[in-house]
C-alpha cells in the first residue's frame, strides 16, 4: 500500500512494469506507523509449551500502539501469548514470516503481498482481513471538488502502489481519464490528457501533504494526513472502501500456506475484530479506518487475481 528503505511510514515499493519486478521500500496503502526494529530470532516454534499455552510471534509496524495492549490480553484469555516483532523495514517483515523467524504479519494489504509473492515466487497466504483506510483528495485552495480549475495539478504518490491507486482516486472524482480505464499497476504514462481536467505531479509520499501550497490539490495517505494535522472529513474526495475496487488495499493477517489453517493463528485473525480492539483501531486513525470482515476464502481469491495481474504485467 518506495522512498527509502528506512522510512516508517510507507509500504515498500510494488514492482514496476516491465521484467524484473524488483521490490523495494517504499508508500502506501496501509497506513501504519512503525517504529525502530526490535525483531530478534528466537528460534522457538508455536506448539503449546508444557502449561497447554501457545506463544505466537507476529510481524507488525506499530507495536507500540495502544490497541496491542488490549489485543494481547484478549489473547492470553484463550490460551495464546503474543509477541508483537516490530519492522521499520517493511522489506524485511515477509521474508522474516517465510523463513520461520515470525508466525504471522501484520501490516500490508493484499496488493501488496500479491507483489511479494510474485517477485520472490512466495506463497504467503491471508488469513483474516482487518481494515482498509480510504484514500483522501485534499487541497489548501479550493473547498470542493467542482473548484478545482480545468488545467489544474494535482500531486500525487510517485510510489507504484499508491500512485496506481491515487490515478483511480482522481478518475473516481472525474479529474483524470486513463486509458483503458486503468489498474491497479497505472502510471501517469496512461492518462488521457485531452480527456483529462487536470495534470499530476508524482512526489514522494511524504511530500504530498507539504505540496498542498503549490498545487490545486493533493492525494495524501492517511498517516500523512494525519501527521499533517489535515482534517480527514475535510477531504474533497475519498475512494469507497466497500467498493470491489478497494479490494487490493485490505490490510490483512497474513501466515505461511502451510500454516493457513493452524487454530491459533485463527483464533489471532478472530480476536482483531474484537469490539474493544476495533474500536481503539478506529479512535487511533481518527475514524478513518473501516473494518472490513471478509472471510478467508474471498482473501485468497482476490491475492489470486492479483498476482496474475502482477505477473501478467511483468511479462
Amino acid at each position: 500500500m518506495p522512498e527509502n528503505d528506512t522510512d516508517p511510514n510507507v509500504l515498500p515499493e510494488k514492482p514496476r512494469r516491465g521484467k524484473g519486478f524488483i521490490l523495494g521500500a517504499g508508500a502506501v496503502a496501509v497506513l501504519l506507523v512503525a517504529a525502530v526494529v526490535t525483531f530478534v530470532v528466537t528460534g522457538q516454534d508455536d506448539s503449546p509449551r508444557a502449561d497447554g499455552r501457545t506463544a505466537v510471534r507476529i510481524g507488525v509496524t506499530d507495536a507500540s500502539s495502544e490497541y496491542w495492549t488490549t489485543f494481547k490480553d484478549l489473547a492470553a484469555a484463550e490460551g495464546i501469548d503474543i509477541e508483537t516483532v516490530n519492522f521499520s523495514d517493511y522489506n524485511q517483515a515477509n521474508p522474516a514470516l517465510s523463513q520461520g523467524q515470525i508466525d504471522l504479519n501484520l501490516f500490508q494489504h493484499v496488493l501488496f503481498l500479491a507483489n511479494y509473492n510474485a517477485s520472490s515466487g512466495d506463497s504467503l497466504t491471508p488469513i483474516g482481513s482487518t481494515y482498509v483506510v480510504p484514500l483522501g483528495l485534499y487541497s489548501g485552495s479550493h473547498g470542493a471538488l467542482a473548484e478545482i480549475p480545468q488545467g489544474g495539478t494535482v500531486a500525487i504518490p510517485n510510489d507504484p502502489s499508491n500512485q496506481a491507486r491515487a490515478l483511480l482516486v482522481l478518475q473516481a472524482a472525474g479529474l483524470v481519464s486513463l486509458r483503458g480505464g486503468g489498474n491497479v499497476l497505472s502510471t501517469p504514462a496512461e492518462i488521457d490528457t485531452a480527456a483529462s481536467k487536470v495534470g499530476v505531479t508524482p512526489v514522494e509520499a511524504a511530500q504530498t501533504a507539504a505540496s498542498l501550497d503549490s498545487v490545486d490539490a493533493s492525494v495524501v495517505n492517511n498517516n500523512y494526513a494525519l501527521d499533517a494535522d489535515l482534517d480527514p472529513s475535510k477531504a474533497l474526495f475519498n475512494d469507497d472502501p466497500a467498493s470491489p475496487a478497494a479490494e487490493p488495499y485490505i490490510n490483512a493477517i497474513v501466515s505461511r500456506a502451510e500454516d493457513k489453517n493452524n487454530p491459533a493463528y485463527l483464533t489471532v485473525a478472530r480476536l482483531y475484530k474484537d469490539k474493544r480492539v476495533a474500536d481503539q483501531v478506529q479512535a487511533e486513525s481518527r475514524g478513518t479506518s473501516v473494518l472490513v470482515d471478509r472471510p478467508q476464502a474471498d482473501l485468497e481469491a482476490i491475492l489470486g487475481r492479483l498476482t496474475e495481474t502482477v505477473r501478467a504485467t511483468a511479462n
